[in-house]
């Protein structure tokens, strides 16, 4: 089950704003915004795509490795993986940068406004997906420009089957360029806003664009998701979380669990049903790598949430 996990990793300096910002920001005056939010709650957390997606994939017994760049205040982060147990040789530190840096603002619907400074994550294109050994699922996950570009053709040359998540990254591309990352995935994942995104870039359908790999994943946040594979649709219901309290990490928790449900041989529905129960059991709780779970509570609360055992 080792899986090369390509993406960022970064702190997260997460606030709160205790209102809604479409109470605050005027469509008519948007050509001029000047907006200020009050954010009594701040904290600061251990964040990335690769951070994220390898401490969920940990705490489900698979063997992630983790292949980033980072900056000369890594230390702590450093620390807390090896506490963790994750595979941390194909992090390489850039010297003279910061890590990653997020700046997430939340308000109370969950929406989002985020600031993000890549720092050294603008090198990850100096990683090698030639480092890594036994690979046998990847994932370019947001990172550096190049550095998916780069680790795309990577695995494609290696045969190594790989998803292309794009996420906030997306907007570094255009169609042709979404297209080609396309070709040489097996698997595509992308949420609902950045499916529609993906659409108007590439001038593709969803039902197009699945034609090209083996599954495409669309979530859809509190609506569960949708897999497009096998020349059929299988919609996903939601899991029921205990807690709505922070969006944040949420995808990278759902794209951990449906890697593991590939690696375990299970049916689309099936993985799609595992990654939205983590999605579930993320939000509930603050940050993107704060909540705990074994796979014995996975299966309990799998087979309670929807009818039948892992």
């Amino acid at each position: 089950m080792r899986t090369l996990i390509c993406g960022s990793m970064a702190f997260d300096t997460i606030m709160v704003f205790h209102d809604h910002f479409k109470n605050h920001i005027l469509p008519e005056q948007i050509h001029i915004l000047n907006v200020a939010f009050l954010v009594p709650d701040m904290r600061r957390e251990y964040g990335g795509c690769a951070g994220n997606i390898a401490y969920n994939m940990k705490l489900l017994g698979g063997e992630p490795v983790i292949m980033a760049t980072v900056g000369d205040d890594f230390a702590p982060y450093a620390e807390r993986l090896k506490t963790l147990g994750l595979d941390a040789s194909l992090i390489h530190r850039v010297a003279n940068t910061f890590t990653a840096q997020a700046f997430i603002t939340t308000d109370l619907a969950d929406n989002q406004i985020t600031a993000f400074h890549p720092g050294a994550m603008n090198s990850s294109h100096q990683n090698k997906v030639a480092l890594a050994d036994g690979i046998k699922l990847g994932i370019v996950s947001p990172d550096g420009r190049q550095g998916m570009i780069d680790h795309a053709r990577q695995f494609a040359e290696a045969g190594i089957p790989f998803i292309f998540d794009p996420g906030q990254g997306l907007p570094m591309f255009n169609g042709e360029e979404l297209l080609d990352f396309i070709r040489q995935a097996e698997y595509l994942t992308c949420n609902d806003y950045e499916a529609k995104l993906l659409q108007e870039r590439t001038g593709r359908t969803l039902e197009q664009l699945a034609k090209q790999v083996r599954a495409l994943v669309v979530t859809l946040g509190g609506d569960g998701s949708r897999i497009y594979a096998d020349g059929q649709v299988h919609d996903i219901p939601t899991a029921k979380a205990s807690a709505v309290v922070d969006p944040t990490g949420c995808g990278d928790a759902y794209r951990a669990g449906l890697m593991t449900g590939m690696h375990k041989g299970m049916d689309w529905p099936t993985c799609g049903r595992l990654a939205g129960l983590l999605g579930a059991i993320k939000i509930a709780e603050r940050g993107g790598q704060n909540h705990r779970f074994t796979w014995d509570e996975i299966a309990d609360r799998f087979k309670a949430e929807y009818g039948y055992s892992l």
